[in-house]
């Protein structure tokens, strides 16, 4: 993958910018087949064709979506306004027995309600490192929810499973800062107001695990630093 340039910083004092890019795929765009639905519920799981979400490219610019982005740890200055996160809950759903979305920027401190619009039992079974593993039930059609609060960030990406319908697959990231990003579905991402500095971003994926662990970049104050156009080869992605 490619990589920016660091540059000699301006006056990075309590000064803000931001950071994008975008990640393609280096190589012909593989047709991956609907996902085989077999075992418990085949009458809900299977009644739509389920799309393998494990490398998702757009077909005109060749962007791969659901790369994460993310600083490991915190700087030391966060930008006032993301000091606290904006919105308190996030909703994590299973509908047509996926879960939705498929990739959730958690911030250490949010509530991540586990919900469900399927007229059948699923569960939820996270798998973090530094924070406590849960597997829990989630009923039929509860559109209250189920409670998640981890207090403490993780280092990569936590799967998250349903063990009673194994194709059922999400990642949640975690962390205590809000410096992360998921590319969207031309593969572009974003993000904002970072620390005048220079900075070594961290960029993985479900299918190559880490596709970059240090993506350099410059940020200056009240610039946004476009690391353009980064080709990832289709074999980092293990798709026979």
């Amino acid at each position: 993958v490619c990589a920016a340039t660091p540059l000699l910083l301006k006056n990075s004092f309590a000064q803000f910018g931001h950071v994008s890019g975008q990640f393609v795929l280096d190589g012909e765009v593989p047709k991956l087949p609907a996902l085989k639905i077999t075992g418990k519920d085949t009458e809900v799981c299977a009644a739509k064709p389920h799309p393998d979400e494990t490398l998702i490219v757009d077909s005109k610019t060749q962007g791969i979506a659901n790369v994460i982005v993310y600083l490991k740890k915190a700087p030391a200055t966060i930008h006032p306004d993301l000091k606290t996160p904006k919105e308190k809950t996030l909703v994590f759903d299973q509908k047509n027995c996926r879960f939705m979305p498929h990739v959730l920027l958690v911030q250490a401190g949010q509530t991540v309600m586990v919900k469900s619009d399927d007229p059948i039992n699923h569960n939820t079974h996270t798998h973090p490192f530094r924070n406590e593993e849960l597997n829990f039930i989630v009923r039929p059609n509860d559109r209250e929810g189920v409670p998640v609060k981890y207090e403490q960030p993780e280092l990569f990406p936590t799967m998250v499973n349903c063990d009673l319908h194994p194709h059922m697959k999400a990642y949640w990231m975690i962390l205590d800062h809000p410096y992360s990003a998921v590319t969207n579905a031309e593969g572009k991402f974003t993000i904002e107001n970072l620390p005048a500095g220079n900075y070594e971003l961290t960029v993985w994926h479900e299918r190559s695990g880490y596709v970059d662990r240090a993506l350099k970049a410059a940020v200056f104050a009240d610039e946004t630093t476009d690391l353009g156009s980064m080709k990832v080869p289709l074999a980092k992605f293990k798709v026979e």
